[in-house]
């Protein structure tokens, strides 16, 4: 489906479009959960950056374009205890990895040679991986599941209740029923702690877990996207050079 773009502004906020940016709570937030609790990262740091980078990609794009989450390193990071420092240090190992595919013109070479059922084979694969997910996380209270399943066939097309943000209303509301919300819920006021990556742990990163996120980041965050980019906006195609340079900037894709 592709979009009418005399329908469409370059900057648009309606709650479709706050609806939409809630499309990476599946994958996102549970990582940077993991990396706080579990890696003792700052939560200041990480969010304040995860929101300048979704701003900065508005601005620069002028389109709705995804911020995720470097997985392959999250789910290593998390399930080895690496230090803050070494996770800093994973993304400045990609971001340099980046820049380099592009200058050396070898990310030229690689749009050339894959072929588009390849890309559409991942999309599909990530579409059903999520799906499983979503029923393993739901097996425990199952009706809630088709509850939210049936919520999101319902308003699909619905401008002034977005399933999404039904969704997630409920979900709070369901934790202050329960109890769960108010105990843990605390409001205060820090400034964001960066953590610099010591000297040889760029290379432990990318030895341990960044090398391996290279083709997910490639297929999924590079190739993927800018496919989909010129399928529903065909009037502001995004080159997979500059979805890579971009990504060697901000160190925060897939």
């Amino acid at each position: 489906m592709q979009r009418d773009p005399r329908t469409y502004r370059d900057f648009e906020f309606n709650l479709r479009e706050l609806a939409g940016s809630m499309g990476d709570f599946g994958t996102l937030f549970p990582l940077a959960v993991g990396l706080i609790a579990v890696n003792r990262m700052d939560p200041v740091a990480l969010f304040v950056m995860l929101g300048l980078t979704n701003i900065v990609t508005g601005l620069v794009y002028r389109l709705p374009m995804p911020v995720e989450p470097k997985k392959v390193v999250s789910v290593a990071a998390i399930a080895q205890g690496w230090s803050p420092s070494l996770v800093a240090a994973s993304g400045m190992g990609l971001g340099i990895t980046w820049f380099l595919l592009v200058l050396s013109g070898l990310m030229r070479k690689i749009v050339a040679i894959t072929p588009i059922y390849l890309i559409r084979g991942i999309q599909l694969a990530l579409g059903i991986t999520l799906g499983v997910q979503a029923v393993q996380m739901a097996a425990p209270e199952p009706w809630w599941g088709l509850l939210a399943v049936g919520a999101i066939v319902l308003l699909k097309d619905n401008r002034y209740a977005p399933a999404s943000l039904l969704i997630m209303g409920f979900g709070v509301l369901l934790m202050a029923l329960r109890g769960d919300l108010l105990p843990n819920l605390t409001f205060s006021v820090a400034l964001p702690r960066f953590q610099m990556p010591r000297p040889g742990e760029v290379w432990q990163a990318m030895v341990l877990a960044g090398f391996a996120q290279i083709p997910l980041t490639l297929t999924n965050a590079v190739l993927a996207t800018s496919t989909m980019i010129r399928d529903l906006f065909p009037d502001k195609p995004v080159g997979e050079e500059r979805l890579m340079v971009n990504m060697g900037r901000d160190r925060h894709r897939s």
